[in-house]
């Protein structure tokens, strides 16, 4: 049959079981959205700003372990989207965006709106596409979704020139499958290196698992559960593979890295065989590289083989699905041959009794832990959990212990202010029976605002919980420790009265100013199913994020609190620059 691009395009997205795709109309891409309105199986999210439309489908992408969709317009349309392609880049996390070009005769003649997508995001997506002729459109969707979602995840842009939208073919229909000659993301796990893994693993006296985002990313919470059981080693996750293993389980040393527990940074540092388990040994992981885990082996497991080796030396590499890994390991080892960690265990419990996750409480005071513990106790531990950056995300991944993956939604690698609100959209669109709570602070939730009325618009309730301190905390504890309390553009002297603006979008507005409110508003707030309700309360504008290990520092050598809220660069004698 006969169709134009943009009607190819829309079929291959519903050949491509796409229900939802988040995006903002312009010149560059009318006929899609024309091929769009007469589209009765592709529900389009029309968001106040492309950045929200990416953070949307990133959120959707990471609740439900789909291909998240978004679709933007040339030139400010695709820019305003780079920061969410960059978001979920680093994160690895599949999408795909497509955005409009100028009609190709023009490209290169600065006409209007035009910039040059493919090289403004070649750094931050797995790969990018110019498309000019409609006869490529199906071709090119169908490699785009097979990149996006194969191997390691990642993002995948699109760009079509008007004109390849507006031409009419003969449609011969999407293709069933796909051949990439210098794609080949499936990897047979290597049977030598895992025996290799297992004569270390049985010799090690000190083991710890270390997991990451990938355990989430490829499905292996269950292999990563039995793995860690059938071995009886600790494990601890990092801040993007939190709920991939059971948090309230007694095997679990908690959150690694700068922010992460005592137990479990200090037993890092100790061991003597470490198994990584789709993590890529991030900055915020491994401190200071020169005193990293001097003394252990490391297995590095991960489908990337470019992350094995990148930061840190290995011992031994295997590449390959995660779980396909973790499943050859659980077949292969002999759990009557692993030396006796009682010892160890001994070590980890005295290291626990730390409690480094203690707390002041201080009358009139709202600490934010406080009301992350509260969030947790009304929700079961059973809500979506979606985080900006800062503080309150700190906060969100220390006190809220995630049970199961796909729970815990945050912008770990980039770092991005804004993801949470456009996120929690995504997320409550992905699983619309589940509670999503989007932990955020009063900076963070200031640059996507305006998506509290696309979630009127389009009906997802969500509950914000606006941790509001005055500050740009993250930044202001830093200059309180590092730089002689010069609290240089850190705090906010014209905040508006947020439960009022919620109010002014359709949605319920709650002031909390004491504690003893703090679980009432909760319990009224997840009561309300059919709305959206923004909690605003007021916390303790001095507290820090503890424990805490400076840059430049080691694993051993955290700050924590109540022993190290002073700490300062002349008292630690560090480089914490």
């Amino acid at each position: 049959m006969k169709l134009n691009g943009a009607q190819i395009l829309v079929d291959c997205l519903k050949s491509e079981g796409v229900k939802h795709i988040f995006g903002y109309p312009g010149g560059a891409v009318l006929h899609i959205y024309d091929a769009l309105d007469v589209c009765t199986v592709i529900d389009h999210i029309l968001v106040r700003h492309e950045q929200g439309a990416v953070h949307a489908a990133d959120g959707y992408a990471r609740t439900s372990g789909k291909c998240g969709v978004a679709l933007v317009t040339s030139g400010p349309g695709l820019t305003n989207a780079v920061t969410g392609i960059a978001t979920a880049f680093t994160d690895s996390i599949p999408m795909v965006v497509v955005s409009g070009q100028v009609p190709s005769p023009v490209i290169g003649s600065d006409a209007f709106q035009e910039v040059d997508a493919v090289g403004i995001t070649r750094s931050c997506v797995k790969h990018n596409f110019l498309v000019k002729n409609a006869d490529d459109i199906a071709e090119i969707v169908k490699k785009a979704f097979y990149i996006a979602t194969t191997g390691r995840p990642g993002p995948v842009l699109i760009d079509i020139t008007k004109d390849a939208t507006i031409a009419e073919i003969e449609y011969e229909g999407y293709p069933q499958t796909i051949k990439m000659r210098s794609y080949q993301p499936e990897v047979q796990v290597d049977a030598e290196q895992i025996k290799k893994a297992i004569a270390i693993i049985e010799k090690a006296k000190k083991p710890i698992i270390y997991s990451g985002g990938g355990s989430v990313i490829g499905n292996a919470s269950k292999a990563l559960t039995t793995l860690t059981h059938n071995t009886g080693f600790p494990i601890t996750q990092t801040l993007m593979g939190l709920g991939a293993f059971p948090a309230t389980d007694k095997q679990s040393l908690g959150m690694l890295g700068m922010h992460g527990t005592y137990e479990s940074n200090m037993a890092m540092h100790d061991s003597d065989c470490i198994i990584a388990v789709g993590a890529r040994f991030d900055d915020r992981i491994t401190g200071n590289l020169e005193k990293f885990c001097p003394y252990a082996k490391i297995i590095h497991i991960d489908i990337d083989p470019s992350t094995i080796g990148k930061v840190v030396g290995v011992d031994v590499s295997i590449i390959g699905q995660v779980n396909d890994v973790l499943q050859a390991l659980i077949q292969s080892l002999d759990t009557k041959k692993l030396e006796n960690i009682d010892l160890w265990w001994k070590q980890i419990d005295d290291w626990r009794s730390v409690d480094s996750m203690a707390y002041r409480t201080k009358q009139g005071v709202i600490k934010p832990q406080t009301v992350i513990e509260a969030l947790y106790e009304v929700t079961k531990g059973e809500a979506i959990v979606t985080s900006d950056v800062g503080q309150h995300q700190m906060w969100a991944a220390q006190y809220y212990p995630f049970d199961k993956p796909r729970r815990w939604i945050n912008s770990g690698g980039l770092g991005t202010m804004g993801f949470g609100l456009p996120a929690a959209m995504g997320a409550k669109l992905a699983d619309p029976d589940r509670d999503v709570a989007c932990v955020t602070g009063d900076g963070s939730i200031q640059m996507m605002l305006q998506e509290l009325s696309t979630m009127l618009q389009y009906h997802t309730p969500v509950k914000i919980i606006n941790i509001n301190n005055g500050y740009l905390g993250m930044v202001r504890q830093w200059q309180e420790f590092f730089y002689d309390k010069r609290y240089s553009m850190s705090y906010m002297d014209a905040l508006p009265d947020f439960v009022k603006l919620a109010e002014s979008y359709g949605h319920i507005g709650i002031k909390v100013e004491k504690e003893s409110d703090i679980k009432p508003a909760l319990i009224e707030a997840f009561k309300q199913k059919d709305r959206t309700v923004f909690i605003d309360i007021s916390t303790d504008p001095t507290e820090n994020v503890f424990p805490m290990i400076p840059s430049g520092a080691g694993h051993h050598e955290m700050l924590l609190a109540g022993r190290d809220e002073m700490a300062s660069t002349n008292d630690s004698g560090l480089n914490l620059v």
